[in-house]
């Protein structure tokens, strides 16, 4: 009978055992695809790197080097210039500031003119070369000391000193962010909150849980009824959240009513997402834009990768949510590593086709690589002898 009730016990438990195995595999997403292992989605994000910094030293840049497009994509440099190895990534980011002076755009208060400086910040926090934060601090203070007291509506050039369009939101608040954490002066961090929720409180809708573009969209509707919201110009805002997530201290009054709306948008956004993992350039009238969308993708992606990668959502709802985006954007990379299906410049939903490419586009595709490649680095599933 004792040696019954042992089998059983053995039994009891090497079944168990290979239920908490099972659970743990089924977490990682190295087993369901080769899109998904560690290695190949950093193959893919160097050529993707390497693509684009290629076509600036032989072609040139598209837009000032300091201009809020290729500030969007410096941000993705930095993120898989981060990474071990990558260093000559963070060379040129460095090169690029010691040509601009660090200086950012001409346009003193309108944030597409800073948005550079979050990558300027991030630098200075790794290398801590003074000159890299220098005259950002000063703009900054004079950001800081203005009265942010006009309301949000499109008229009378406000986006050159308000954060009035829901793109903004990307732009502005991480660079204020991270150059609290550059100088452990969190002032910076403190505005940048204040002003979201300016912003938030005008462009927001709690009941779509999405931000329009700016005033001028509140009553536009689509083809098919709805509301206007544009998927990167959501996009923007998650990415700009997590961002602020980032710099922000655990203890910080707004963090879990940040939490909160993070986690109510991305609800939503996951809702949206179209079966073959992409987002299309209109969140609720996708078949009036039905290709994919790849800088909206991009930013989604990203910003849902990082809330599994800090313990703010649940991997079982969302990890599927992340593996089909990622699939969506490699879909989009060309043999020679450009990225395609990227809506050009715009304010509002438009046509894209498979030869569209912008820089903020392979921002967004680093952005969203790197926290994918690291949410496995944690599962310890990244292997670095590539």
């Amino acid at each position: 009978m004792k040696d019954m009730n042992l089998k059983c016990l053995l039994l009891i438990l090497i079944f168990s055992g290979c239920s908490v195995f099972s659970a743990f595999s089924s977490q990682s997403p190295v087993k369901r695809d080769s899109i998904l292992e560690s290695a190949n989605i950093f193959k893919t994000m160097q050529r993707v790197a390497d693509w684009q910094l290629n076509t600036w030293k032989n072609k040139g840049f598209n837009h000032r080097k300091s201009d809020w497009t290729n500030g969007a994509c410096y941000t993705g440099i930095f993120a898989f210039g981060n990474l071990k190895g990558n260093e000559h990534y963070l060379k040129t980011l460095v090169d690029i500031g010691d040509e601009l002076g660090w200086n950012t755009g001409h346009l003193r208060f309108h944030a597409d003119d800073y948005c550079v400086g979050q990558t300027y910040a991030q630098l200075y926090s790794k290398f801590k070369r003074k000159k890299m934060i220098a005259p950002f601090i000063l703009q900054a203070d004079s950001i800081l000391s203005q009265p942010h007291d006009e309301p949000l509506n499109w008229k009378n050039n406000i986006q050159k000193r308000e954060w009035a369009w829901c793109d903004a939101l990307f732009m502005g608040p991480p660079s204020l962010a991270y150059l609290s954490t550059a100088t452990k002066d969190e002032k910076y961090l403190n505005t940048a909150v204040k002003l979201w929720w300016k912003t938030t409180e005008f462009l927001y809708d709690p009941t779509e849980k999405l931000f329009f573009r700016d005033e001028s969209f509140f009553t536009k509707r689509e083809k098919n009824g709805q509301k206007i919201f544009w998927s990167r110009g959501n996009g923007w805002v998650l990415a700009g959240l997590v961002k602020v997530l980032e710099n922000m201290p655990k203890n910080h009054p707004d963090r879990s009513k940040l939490i909160q709306l993070y986690k109510d948008m991305v609800s939503r956004v996951a809702g949206l997402q179209q079966a073959d993992g992409s987002w299309h350039a209109s969140l609720l009238d996708p078949a009036s834009f039905p290709v994919k969308e790849m800088s909206g993708t991009g930013f989604f992606c990203y910003a849902i990768a990082w809330g599994l990668n800090h313990g703010v959502l649940e991997w079982q709802q969302y990890l599927p949510v992340v593996e089909k985006s990622w699939k969506a954007l490699v879909s989009s990379v060309n043999e020679d590593g450009m990225l395609g299906y990227v809506q050009p410049i715009g304010a509002s939903p438009d046509a894209v086709n498979a030869s569209r490419t912008e820089v903020y586009g392979v921002g967004a595709f680093l952005l969203a690589g790197t926290q994918l490649f690291e949410y496995l680095r944690k599962s310890k599933q990244v292997n670095y002898n590539y």
